[in-house]
């Protein structure tokens, strides 16, 4: 459903032109070189972050400073020619693009990951009236669509404008989303999966996650497209 979705998009916005080298696109918004190309997160990661770490287990990070959300599926790293895609629709309208990379996380998750709600990362009121949308939940709308969870922005809110966490340096992100998100209501022992584009340091999720649980929540998880990963 979703991959259909996708192509017919592509087709009428695009006339079957690749999005990022503009070459030969018979099917979707990629032609075969450049999906190929895409940096698919296949090897072993840290289940609770999406680092890599050998044999698939919890990093020494997240052993000595457990985060507050269970676990993290991410599709993708953060690295071209996925961080074009990401750009294009962030910053640049590009909504076509937003079933593309929910079809990139849908392949990533089993029929084990059923949560009770998935709920996109909500944006600033400030940047949300600059930009027209809000990224996260055009991506979640299609993966609520794929996978049956029921889309839930209503869960939680922010209530305090921060600078972009891209502006920062990543010592200081902690600190300036802390208290930025405010529960809907109470949550009752539900399961939550968070949705956003990117995560980078984990801040912005783990502070969404507190959130969620302060109000409740029995389990938070993390779907992301894309995962910034250290530097080699």
């Amino acid at each position: 459903m979703l991959g259909r979705v996708a192509k017919a998009m592509a087709h009428q916005l695009f006339g079957g032109t690749c999005f990022l080298c503009g070459g030969a696109a018979k099917t979707g918004l990629l032609c075969r070189g450049c999906d190929a190309d895409l940096p698919r997160l296949a090897g072993e990661c840290c289940p609770r972050c999406a680092l890599p770490a050998p044999g698939g287990a919890v990093c020494g990070r997240c052993l000595s400073h457990p985060p507050r959300y269970e676990a993290t599926v991410a599709a993708l790293a953060y690295a071209f020619p996925a961080d074009a895609l990401i750009q294009a629709l962030k910053f640049r309208g590009e909504l076509a693009l937003a079933p593309l990379l929910a079809q990139l996380l849908v392949e990533r998750l089993t029929a084990l990951q059923s949560p009770d709600w998935l709920l996109p990362v909500p944006i600033a009121r400030g940047r949300l009236r600059d930009r027209g949308y809000n990224q996260a939940l055009e991506i979640a709308r299609h993966v609520g669509r794929a996978t049956g969870v029921p889309l839930a922005p209503q869960l939680c809110r922010r209530v305090r404008e921060t600078p972009a966490q891209t502006d920062l340096p990543w010592e200081r992100r902690a600190a300036n989303v802390r208290g930025a998100f405010e529960a809907g209501g109470a949550l009752d022992g539900a399961q939550v999966a968070v949705l956003d584009d990117v995560m980078t340091t984990g801040a912005t999720l783990d502070e969404i996650a507190a959130t969620l649980k302060r109000a409740g929540a029995a389990s938070v998880v993390n779907w992301v497209v894309a995962r910034t990963l250290p530097p080699n």
